[in-house]
Parts: C-alpha cells; sequence; structure tokens
C-alpha cells in the first residue's frame, strides 16, 4: 500500500484510520501502536533486544504530525513520542494485526506481566 488518502485519527474510540485510494480501510489501535512502536526505546539497537511493552491498555493518542510524505510520528499519553511510523510499517501492522496481537499477548502471558497499567496509591495528608 501507498500514501493512504486520508488519515483520521478517533480520539474517544483510540483508533487511528488510514483511508486509501481504492477504498481500503485499516483502523489500528493506540495500543497497538504504542506496543509495536518502531522506536529503538522499544524495538532496541539491534535483533532481540526489544522491550516488552507491559502496561498501555489505557494509552490513548496525545498527537499526531506527518513526517514529510513517507511517515508519521505519534505521541502517546504515556510520554512515548520516539517512533516513526513509515507508510509501509502501518500497512504492515493493519495486514498482520491479528498475529502480531496474538502473540504479543502470549509473550505478556509468559512474562507473567499485564495490558493493564501498575498504579501506585499514594496518600496525601490530611485526606
Amino acid at each position: 500500500m501507498t500514501k493512504p488518502e486520508s488519515v483520521r485519527l478517533h480520539r474517544k474510540s483510540a483508533i487511528l484510520e488510514l483511508v486509501y485510494a481504492d477504498g481500503a480501510r485499516l483502523e489500528l489501535p493506540a495500543e497497538l501502536l504504542r506496543v509495536f512502536s518502531p522506536s529503538a526505546e522499544v524495538r532496541g539497537h539491534a535483533p532481540g533486544q526489544a522491550q516488552l511493552q507491559a502496561g498501555k491498555r489505557h494509552v490513548q493518542f496525545k498527537d499526531l504530525q506527518p513526517q514529510g510524505n513517507y511517515a508519521l510520528r505519534i505521541a502517546f499519553s504515556d510520554g512515548h513520542d520516539s517512533g516513526i511510523y513509515t507508510w509501509e510499517y502501518l500497512a504492515q501492522l493493519g495486514r498482520d494485526r491479528e498475529a502480531l496481537w496474538q502473540g504479543y499477548l502470549q509473550r505478556l502471558a509468559a512474562a507473567g506481566l499485564s495490558r493493564e497499567p501498575q498504579f501506585i496509591a499514594v496518600s496525601q495528608p490530611g485526606a
């Protein structure tokens, strides 16, 4: 797939929608895009260095910026903003979404991790 004809960010549902000239449409959830970020922080700098991303179930889009004619830079609500998503990579995520997601869920389970964020309760004086 080439560059989409339109890019729509649905903030309420946390979906990035790509619409192509041939009518094809991809819907990519923020959580999927976050855990499969192409950044070195997530993928590592060499094979085998990828960092499993946990606790991203409620991540939202913060910002979306075009990078020339070839990609998007996506900023997420958890502060991650270093991934450059090429049109080809976004198409791959859309095409392989189910297999990628199932593999991710299996890796999380094997590591004893969760999609749910970990919160630390903090008590305030006088509360």
